[in-house]
């Protein structure tokens, strides 16, 4: 049993939602059942695919709530996007529910986000459940196996199926399924995507352009479609955690790019889905980019952790100096480049002469794990 870093009871509160975000099939109902076993008070577990209840509570009747949730007791809804007015829901169980807790996952964050915002300002908790770490992977394997390990997690990604998984035909059966079936689901069904065909192109281009600065106007060319519309299929695609993207950073605009996004994926298993290719890193001419895009996100999820606070930029200038990834935390700004192989990299010149007190570093194979490792 893979032990996650994500601990429900330390936010767990009366009156308050716990709202538990990521991607599909990463393990947020597994987390939950897990609580779940050592919880010795009364619940009520529903679903968003129960449409009775899905009914009758997007009705926001606060006669119907009082009836049917008793006060004290933990409520659990897993998928809760699908319920319409749910937000509206959810304030008046925490307001009228006399010690009631709340947990709520969802998958997707296209009715979720925007309807529980404004409803539960201070009266909710937000929490992101990503694919599995490298730090939890070290509570079934050690630091030793690491270096074997790594060639596989750029490989076929970290979900908890795949992770679990030993053969290599069943480990791309899985992520395939996972790419096809579920994390493609929320887009797919929702109402405004007219050409799903479309979603499936647009990734795949987003997958050769790893750790590059990404032309919307272009993507727009390629695909046939207007601009307008490749912004919205992006949003849509970070809304249901499949992509996530950084600015550039800039104080010094003459010089500095920040026009454009780079993109990344959640998990590289679905990115290499998505263009077909499992083979191993040594026939591969991709593996800086997966690199990239491993290190960044395994940064994110130790930060997320261990609660560290931080904003994420890429760097560039016009005279094409760059930093792969921008920390902005504490007031100060920390930059790092992530090579594959150790090379003699050295800071760009410019970088130290605009942001004097900043920090630089290069990652690398050799010193990646306190990096991305965590207690």
């Amino acid at each position: 049993m893979i032990n996650r870093s994500l601990k429900l009871e330390k936010h767990v509160e009366n009156n308050k939602v716990l709202i538990i975000y990521g991607p599909r099939q990463v393990g947020k109902t597994t987390l939950v059942a897990e609580y779940l076993k050592n919880y010795r008070e009364e619940y009520i577990l529903k679903t968003g695919d129960d449409i009775p209840f899905s009914s009758e509570l997007s009705q926001c009747s606060l006669d119907w709530l009082q009836k049917k949730i008793p006060d004290g007791v933990l409520l659990i809804i897993d998928e809760a996007q699908k319920i319409p007015n749910i937000g509206r829901a959810l304030k008046l169980i925490v307001d009228h529910i006399k010690d009631v807790k709340v947990i709520v996952t969802g998958s997707s964050s296209f009715d979720l986000l925007n309807s529980t915002g404004e409803s539960l300002t201070g009266r909710k908790h937000v929490v992101m459940l990503y694919p599995i770490s490298i730090s939890e992977s070290l509570s079934i394997t050690n630091k030793y196996d690491l270096d074997n390990n790594i060639k596989n997690y750029l490989v076929y990604g970290m979900y908890p199926a795949v992770f679990s998984s030993e053969l290599h035909t069943k480990k791309v059966e899985i992520i395939n399924e996972i790419t096809n079936s579920y994390l493609l689901k929320d887009i797919l069904a929702f109402d405004k995507v007219k050409n799903s065909r479309k979603i499936i192109d647009l990734l795949k281009l987003i997958a050769y352009q790893i750790g590059q600065e990404v032309s919307t106007t272009e993507l727009a060319q390629n695909l046939g479609i207007d601009k307008n519309t490749v912004l919205r299929y992006l949003d849509l695609l970070e809304k249901s955690f499949v992509l996530f993207s950084l600015g550039g950073f800039s104080r010094n605009l003459r010089k500095e790019v920040c026009k454009m996004n780079k993109y990344y994926f959640y998990d590289l298993g679905i990115r290499n889905s998505l263009i077909a290719n499992f083979n191993s890193l040594d026939t591969r001419i991709d593996v800086g980019q997966l690199w990239e895009n491993f290190i960044i996100i395994e940064r994110m999820k130790r930060n997320s952790y261990t609660n560290v606070v931080v904003n994420y930029y890429y760097w560039r200038t016009y005279d094409r100096k760059e930093m792969d990834l921008i920390e902005e935390k504490g007031g100060h700004l920390y930059g790092y480049e992530f090579k594959w192989k150790k090379d003699k990299t050295k800071v760009p010149q410019e970088w130290l002469d605009t942001y004097k007190n900043s920090h630089f570093g290069i990652i690398n194979q050799s010193n990646y794990f306190d990096f991305v490792v965590y207690e």
